[in-house]
């Protein structure tokens, strides 16, 4: 996704929370201190094909395993990665804010997994904390904001949504999203508004790529777009 397509959608994200754009700012210019271009994989270095599995980390992933197993690429968000490995099931990349599960994270650039570490004004003090411990030859640097070379904006906003982005950008013939939740009931409200802005974007994607996703039957009529109105 372009960021002049994806600007108007951000400027919404930003109104309905009362996010500070300068703060999305700030950190994404801090994780472009702490990598460099030639150091860091860019979206080109990334390619997927065939059916991805965009996993999510809501309380159904266990039980919808089989889904990824039988996909091509599994790309995770969050403490999914936690899930599937645990399962035996290997992940091809990990989309994180790096606020549950660093860890993962970090063995998985050591093992040369790609990881894209998200930027965002909540997060600065994660990013200087863990980015450095990373293997930076498999971090993909993200951001929200307008992408600053290293830093790249694929589009999206939660880490499940913009797994999926990421897969839609870099070659994905199919998507399936085993894990995730939208009305999950054990979350926070801030949480569960972030869940909507999920499902949004993934109507969004799903229109744009002319494909039909499983996890949205029943709910789009339900579906509003605000970047419409903005």
């Amino acid at each position: 996704m372009l960021y002049t397509d994806w600007e108007p959608i951000y400027a919404a994200i930003l109104a309905d929370f009362g996010y500070d754009q300068a703060g999305d700012e700030r950190a994404r210019d801090l994780l472009a201190a702490l990598v460099s271009e030639a150091d860091t994989l860019g979206l080109a270095d990334i390619e997927f094909d065939g059916t991805v599995a965009v996993c999510g980390a809501g309380p159904t992933l266990s039980e919808e395993l089989a889904l990824a197993e039988r996909a091509d690429s599994v790309v995770a968000a969050s403490t999914a990665a936690d899930t599937c490995l645990d399962a035996g099931i290997a992940v091809d990349c990990m989309v994180t804010d790096l606020d549950k599960n660093p860890e993962t994270a970090r063995n998985l650039t050591r093992e040369g997994v790609p990881v894209a570490a998200h930027a965002h004004g909540d997060n600065l003090a994660a990013i200087e904390r863990c980015v450095p411990e990373f293997t930076l030859t498999s971090v993909l640097p993200t951001t929200q904001a307008a992408p600053k070379p290293p830093v790249c904006n694929p589009g999206g906003f939660t880490d499940g949504d913009r797994a999926a982005f990421l897969a839609d950008a870099r070659g994905a013939d199919r998507l399936v999203f085993p894990g995730w939740e939208f009305d999950d009931p054990t979350v926070s409200p801030e949480k569960a508004k972030k869940l909507r802005w999920a499902e949004r974007l993934l109507a969004l994607l799903e229109e744009r790529r002319g494909e039909r996703f499983a996890v949205l039957d029943g709910r789009r009529d339900d579906i509003d777009f605000p970047w419409t109105d903005a």
